[in-house]
Order: structure tokens, then C-alpha cells, then sequence
């Protein structure tokens, strides 16, 4: 066996977490029933990662309150039921020695927005199940439903909704949690001028956009107490002229530390519908290595990195604190346990599974 980087443990807070291979928060739009609990699909879904070795499994985007899920078919946690059925899966996770978190969400003028496979695209009407959605500004995303602008009681509403579920999630046992300040939804939405046109304390400059984060950062700190690691991912780039880009990230990604967050999963892009991003592997890792190194803050990297060379060096290197995938997981949910093997480390299998070990 060799000594590998990506399979070394890596703590925050009180939580160690086995490897810097992580599970990204991946939406499922499997709530059949529309009412936010997570099902068995759910279940067997993470279930899967939690038997493969991953570090940290992040439940997908979870909607703080109804209004805030993508589409009507995604999780909430916001009432008892919920809680409950997120225990049972998180039982199962942490019985095959996982981590577990979740990342809490407000999709904002992107919610109730049809699922991916569905024949409609765009906004779900109110007479087939959607609702009105809310932004800081009344500015459409494309050709979704224009949204209300938040009132300032509404906003502050919000963040007592967070730490309400925050709280939640803690009570179903989760170890993390994790902030959605990404890929358009509400958090990112405040951050972004290009999405925020507010002249209130929540605007105008970078200081007051990023206001709502962290006072939404400082509110979920002081509900899970001091031991319990708190991720936010951002958005580094938007991708477009005008908008929010990495170096207003590394700033708020400072602040954030200093309200209580601990490391920054850093994406790009999902703001606006003429976003124009260059795809291709490892596209993102260079906004996170330019957060770390410039905000002084540990970070993952997301972003096609499909090999276990690719994240071994990654890690090794120093860019990045731990590699979080999501689509390489769906391809093979027993990712890290052929990663293990391809460098040379030593992982514990599941014992229903060691006579698969390669030789």
C-alpha cells in the first residue's frame, strides 16, 4: 500500500471525515407525493455512496421551506415528517461509517420550476401545482415567471427559516451542513448585481448583496453550536459581463469564515440564462485554487474531474482541501473504492463485498 493524499482524513470542527473524496449534493426530483419527505429512493440512492467509501455524502439541494424547492417533486425540511424519514436515511449512512450532510437550500426566482424530464419546461403555473416565486429583485431568470421582490421582514423571515432547518438536520443526525449559494437559487441571487438590483441593506455594494449569506452563515452557526462544520458553496464566476466573479467570492468567502463557515465548495456559473461557460475537465478547479490561496480558506473542487489521478494530485498538489464529485458518482456509486485501488491505498470495503476486492 502507498501513502495517498486522497485517502488521508481531514478534519473540521469535531468531524473527521475518512478521505477528501466527497459525494455533491445531486437533485433527484423524486418526491412523488410533493410534500418534501425523502422516500426510499432516496435511500437506496445515498445508500449506495455510503457502501462505495466516500468521505461525505451531501443530501441534494433541500428546500428550507415549500417555497423554496426547484421543482414540486424536490426534498424539504421544514416539519416533523421530514425529519424523521432524513433520520432513518442518515441511520444507514453513518452504519456503513459515512459522514453525512446536506445542503440547504432557496432556489428564489428558479423555483417551481418543472423536473428535468418532464415534457413542460420552465416555470410550473399555480393551477398544476407551482407557486409564486420570490428574489431579491423582480428580475426573471430567461423565461421563467417574473418573481416578487422579498420584502425586508421576508428576508429576515428566510434566515430563521434556514436556521430552523438547520436545526432540523441536526436533530436527524446529519454532521454537516451545507449553505446553497450556487448555481442561481436565492443565496446566490442576492450576491450577484446582476440579480440584485436592491437599494435596502441587502444591495448596492458587494458588503450589502452578501449581507443576506451571512447573516444567514451567522444564524445556522448559532442554532448547530460550535461543532458541527458548516460548507458554503458559491458560485466563483457567473459567467457573464457585470456579474459576480471570483474575486468578490474570495471576499465573501473571508467574511463567511468570520460568521462561522469552515470550507467553500466552490462552482461557478447558474445565474443567468446567457451565461457563457467554456466546459471542459477541471474547468473550475482554478476558482477554487484562487479562493484558497486568496481568501486563506479551505475549499473542495467540483467540476468533471472523473479519475482518480486527476483528484489524487488535485489534493497532493495543495490546490484543494478534498474533490467533490456528483455525475462520476451516478456512473459508479462505488467510486472510491476503485479509486483506492488505481493509487494504491488501503480503504475498508463492506464486508458483504470484500470477495470483490481486486487482486
Amino acid at each position: 500500500m502507498t501513502m495517498s493524499a486522497l485517502f488521508s482524513p481531514f478534519t473540521l470542527r469535531d468531524v473527521t471525515f475518512p478521505n477528501r473524496l466527497w459525494v455533491g449534493p445531486m437533485c433527484q426530483y423524486s418526491v412523488e407525493a410533493e410534500d418534501g419527505v425523502p422516500t426510499d429512493w432516496h435511500l437506496a440512492h445515498l445508500g449506495a455512496f455510503a457502501t462505495g467509501g466516500a468521505g461525505l455524502i451531501v443530501v441534494e439541494a433541500t428546500g428550507v421551506v415549500p417555497e423554496g424547492r426547484i421543482s414540486p417533486q424536490d426534498l424539504g425540511l421544514w416539519n416533523d415528517e421530514q425529519q424523521a424519514a432524513f433520520a432513518r436515511i442518515v441511520g444507514f449512512l453513518h452504519a456503513q461509517g459515512a459522514v453525512a450532510g446536506i445542503q440547504l437550500a432557496h432556489a428564489g426566482r428558479k423555483a417551481s420550476t418543472y423536473r428535468p424530464w418532464a415534457a413542460e419546461r420552465g416555470t410550473v403555473p399555480e393551477g398544476s401545482g407551482g407557486w409564486p416565486t420570490v428574489a431579491p429583485s423582480a428580475i426573471a431568470f430567461g423565461r421563467y415567471a417574473q418573481p416578487r421582490e422579498l420584502t425586508g421582514d421576508e428576508v429576515r423571515g428566510l434566515v430563521e427559516a434556514f436556521a430552523a432547518s438547520a436545526r432540523r438536520a441536526v436533530a436527524a443526525g446529519f454532521d454537516v451542513i451545507e449553505l446553497h449559494a450556487a448555481h442561481g437559487y436565492l443565496l446566490h441571487e442576492f450576491l450577484s448585481p446582476l440579480s440584485n438590483e436592491r437599494t435596502d441593506e441587502w444591495g448596492g455594494s458587494l458588503e450589502g448583496r452578501a449581507r443576506f449569506l451571512l447573516e444567514v452563515v451567522r444564524a445556522v452557526r448559532a442554532e448547530v453550536g460550535e461543532s458541527v462544520p458548516v460548507i458554503v458553496r458559491l458560485s466563483a464566476s457567473d459567467w457573464a459581463p457585470g456579474g459576480f466573479e471570483r474575486e468578490d467570492a474570495a471576499r465573501v468567502a473571508r467574511w463567511a469564515q468570520d460568521a462561522g463557515a469552515d470550507l467553500f465548495d466552490v462552482s461557478t456559473g447558474g445565474l443567468v440564462a446567457h451565461q457563457e461557460i467554456d466546459v471542459h475537465p477541471l474547468y473550475q478547479v482554478p476558482h477554487a485554487r484562487y479562493i484558497r490561496e486568496t481568501a486563506g480558506v479551505p475549499v473542495s473542487a467540483v467540476g468533471l474531474i472523473t479519475e482518480a489521478g486527476q483528484a489524487e494530485e488535485l489534493v497532493a498538489s495543495g490546490e484543494v482541501d478534498a474533490v467533490t464529485m456528483a455525475r462520476q458518482f451516478l456512473r459508479d456509486p462505488r467510486f472510491p473504492l476503485r479509486a483506492a485501488h488505481e493509487l494504491g491505498a488501503e480503504v475498508a470495503w463492506p464486508l458483504q463485498y470484500d470477495r470483490a476486492r481486486w487482486s
